[in-house]
């Protein structure tokens, strides 16, 4: 009888560059990190190359490269925490050269620091960029003729995590695709042990910035204190116990100081500040709702994963990139309009455990349920797979 048994196939050394501080949340840190547990769970060595600007901010069990600390630029009506050092980048190269990586996988590649100093450095490896941004950004139309010349001959693939991000990035430097998607660690949101709540929780995760449309919750927030009282949706009160609802706020920004003279601190709003990534998952499996309020410029709503992840509804805008990720499984509200978006918060927070009107209860649940299996569908372990493929492809020319 013939050996049939194929051998397992060889790990990988790979590189994962993030362009922002892991001392700051964010999305695309969030994929990064998360990314590099799964691939190493997977059999892999990683090696991540991040700026930090704390040594405790490094999440455990990583093994990072610092590529600097971080100043905020303005980036997409937001502020990106990068770093701009020329004496770092250039460290992370000989760094990255010495540590005979077989592929390096670049995030965001057209951010300052050490992506763009890939696009310029000799004797790296196979390089896999990954397009996040929708929307216009100062660094591709400052750095875009430059940038299309390097693209072109620099990355071997090129991935987008949405149609929005690879409109973006094609208007920007052209080239070819493959459109994935942000992952989401099902598990860490679905075990996580949700953080004590009195009554029923709206969360707030973002930062406080036009674009976010936090003033937008408030402004609903203060309609909904006026429209009724509302039960706590899974808390044990009897169906005629009522308890008005809280409001969480997390993050900061430059609108924070404006907001909280505007909405200060109350039984009913709590300003959180910055959240440990352990918090900020525990708050959301606690939350009723979360509303994510932002008017635009979203390529993909990872943290609406996140949350159906964690069995926690979602009242969202109704814009293209929030639409892409959720679905029907959502609440979905015209963006601006904190009276719209008071009445979703009313019916998203009506009672449901041990509600008079069962169907109430049947249709909230039901949400959830197609939520959860939505979530399941944008998994990191699923999303480390397709990048697998994709490393073998480039590193040692296996077909995908």
């Amino acid at each position: 009888m013939s050996d049939t048994h194929q051998p397992a196939p060889a790990a990988l050394r790979i590189a994962l560059v993030c362009p922002y501080s892991l001392s700051r949340p964010g999305g695309v840190q969030g994929q990064v990190t998360g990314l590099a547990r799964q691939l190493g769970a997977r059999g892999h060595q990683v090696t991540v190359f991040a700026p930090i600007d704390h040594r405790s901010d490094i999440p455990p069990g990583l093994d990072l490269v610092v590529s600097g600390h971080s100043i905020p630029l303005p980036a997409n009506g937001s502020r990106a925490p990068v770093s701009v050092s020329p004496r770092a980048a250039v460290r992370s190269v000989q760094a990255l050269r010495r540590g005979a990586f077989d592929v390096v996988h670049v995030h965001e590649p057209f951010s300052p620091g050490l992506p763009y100093a890939l696009l310029l450095a000799s004797g790296v490896p196979p390089m896999v960029a990954t397009f996040h941004r929708s929307g216009g950004s100062i660094f591709y139309s400052v750095l875009r003729p430059l940038a299309r010349q390097r693209a072109n001959r620099r990355f071997a693939v090129r991935c987008a995590v949405s149609e929005a991000a690879r409109e973006t990035a094609d208007h920007a430097v052209g080239g070819q695709y493959s459109v994935l998607f942000n992952g989401v660690e099902i598990e860490r949101f679905r075990d996580a042990d949700p953080w004590p709540t009195e009554g029923p929780t709206v969360l707030f995760l973002g930062r406080h910035e036009e674009r976010k449309g936090l003033r937008i919750l408030l402004e609903a927030f203060a309609i909904l204190a006026g429209i009724e009282r509302l039960a706590h949706p899974r808390g044990p009160s009897e169906p005629d116990a009522d308890c008005p609802p809280t409001l969480w706020i997390a993050g900061n920004g430059p609108e924070t100081e404006w907001l909280q003279r505007l909405h200060p601190e109350s039984p009913q709003i709590h300003w959180l500040g910055i959240l440990s990534e352990e918090e900020k998952v525990r708050r959301l499996a606690a939350a009723d709702v979360l509303c994510a309020p932002s008017l635009g410029g979203e390529s993909f709503g990872m943290v609406l994963l996140e949350a159906m992840a964690a069995r926690t509804l979602v009242v969202a805008s109704d814009i293209d990139g929030y639409r892409d990720a959720v679905g029907a499984d959502a609440v979905l509200v015209s963006p601006g309009d904190p009276a719209a978006l008071a009445d979703a918060l009313a019916v998203a927070l009506a009672p449901t455990a041990g509600a008079v009107d069962p169907e109430v209860s049947d249709r909230r649940a039901a949400r959830l349920d197609a939520g959860s299996v939505r979530a399941a569908r944008w998994s990191m372990a699923r999303l480390a797979e397709e990048y697998e493929s994709i490393y073998r492809q480039v590193a040692v020319g296996e077909p995908q």
